[in-house]
């Protein structure tokens, strides 16, 4: 909950009040603050600790309470996940996957809207703040007291106003994607494509910006229909340089607003029952490759296999060694060739030996070899219930 000041400010400049940090000082005079977010402190020990030996990706899960003196709620409970080395734009897809899946076993998907935007790179926001300087010159005598208090500091400042003249504002202003680059155009295109390849719907809003200074490429944002921000995520490449490493670490990661959720599912009179082995495993190696294994690894998982899938793209040596670190009993190896001609190798880890399947043949496959009565059914849909509305006494 709490991280040296001097670490912080790295990354919550003094001068951008809009963070609100609550700072004080422990017994020995050394200026602390609580954490607004895990984000920060879960790179700092990635680094201090030398965790990048591992092998990587590493995948951390945190439940914790944040601390910002900029929100309505000044303490709040936040569930995220972090995914640090990594920068392939298919985790952010995964990433947005993840909590669209959870939601719709919740019975909540209906009422909610997935927004994406991109910061680009360090240059293109350079640029694109020009932009905004540009934009805003003659208009700040129109945004609100506060938003132009903090204009001078963070150009950005207008697009996280509540204020409706400064939504106004917001919209009209121009879009950070016209000035995306090769590389940071063409990871926001893959973000949208492997979105659109898991049929799931979001929308592009160039207004999407978050007050943390940290994010890279992609963010998006979870809302339900009443404006409450149920989730929010991104790509953080630079966070490691920005706190002491000499170069970046690819990283991604999300927050689940635990308040906001619960009191979307009480508005909607929902409430959920309160849960290993992996049995298939999958080993990738290419863009084909990876494209056909992602939404397979999907539906090995809905019909109840305990599956974990390998989406980053090092030597296959080095994927197995995962594979069997993780106790695999089965992993299929797909390549170029096996992507495009549909017949994968699936190699039984504690027997030693390995066989061909057709790929529209691999589940039933898996399946008859695990057994129905290892197969896992849960699923926190089934568990839902429908309240009914609680009656309002009117006083007499």
């Amino acid at each position: 909950m709490l991280e040296e000041t001097s670490l912080l400010r790295k990354v919550y400049p003094e001068n951008e009040n809009i963070y609100g940090l609550y700072n004080f000082e422990n017994k020995d005079g050394t200026p602390v603050a609580l954490l607004p977010s895990p984000t920060v402190g879960i790179m700092r020990s990635y680094l201090e600790n030398e965790t990048f030996e591992e092998l990587q990706p590493v995948y951390y899960y945190h439940m914790e309470r944040s601390f910002r003196q900029s929100r309505q709620r000044k303490e709040f409970y936040a569930i995220g996940w972090e995914i640090i080395w990594e920068s392939d734009p298919i985790i952010d897809a995964q990433n947005i996957y993840m909590l669209f899946t959870a939601l719709k076993k919740m019975g909540l998907i209906e009422w909610m809207k997935i927004r994406v935007n991109s910061y680009g790179n360090v240059k293109e926001m350079d640029k694109y703040f020009a932009e905004l300087e540009n934009y805003f010159a003659n208009k700040k005598g129109v945004m609100s007291e506060k938003t132009a208090e903090l204009y001078d500091s963070n150009p950005l400042a207008v697009f996280f106003s509540a204020d409706e003249d400064d939504m106004i504002l917001a919209s009209g202003a121009p879009s950070i994607l016209k000035f995306l680059k090769k590389d940071s155009k063409k990871h926001h295109e893959d973000v949208k494509m492997y979105l659109s390849d898991l049929e799931i719907p979001f929308e592009e809003d160039h207004t999407l910006f978050f007050s943390e200074g940290f994010y890279t490429n992609t963010i998006w944002q979870i809302e339900d229909s009443e404006g409450r921000i149920i989730a929010s995520g991104g790509r953080y490449n630079n966070l490691a340089t920005q706190i002491w490493s000499p170069k970046p670490y690819g990283a991604a990661g999300f927050s689940i607003d635990v308040g906001h959720l619960i009191d979307t599912l009480r508005g909607r009179h929902i409430s959920i029952k309160n849960k290993d082995q992996i049995d298939l495993y999958f080993v990738q190696l290419g863009e084909e490759a990876k494209r056909v294994v992602f939404p397979l690894s999907l539906e090995a998982r809905a019909k109840g296999i305990n599956t974990m899938t390998s989406l980053w793209t090092p030597s296959i040596k080095e994927q197995m060694l995962k594979a069997q670190r993780i106790g695999s009993t089965y992993v299929v190896l797909v390549g170029l060739m096996e992507a495009r001609n549909g017949v994968f190798q699936v190699r039984n880890i504690p027997a030693g030996t390995q066989e061909e399947v057709k790929k529209e043949e691999l589940i039933d496959y898996i399946i008859g070899k695990i057994g129905e009565d290892k197969l896992d059914f849960y699923e926190p849909s089934r568990d839902l219930q429908q309240n009914e509305a609680p009656k309002i006494e009117e006083d007499n």
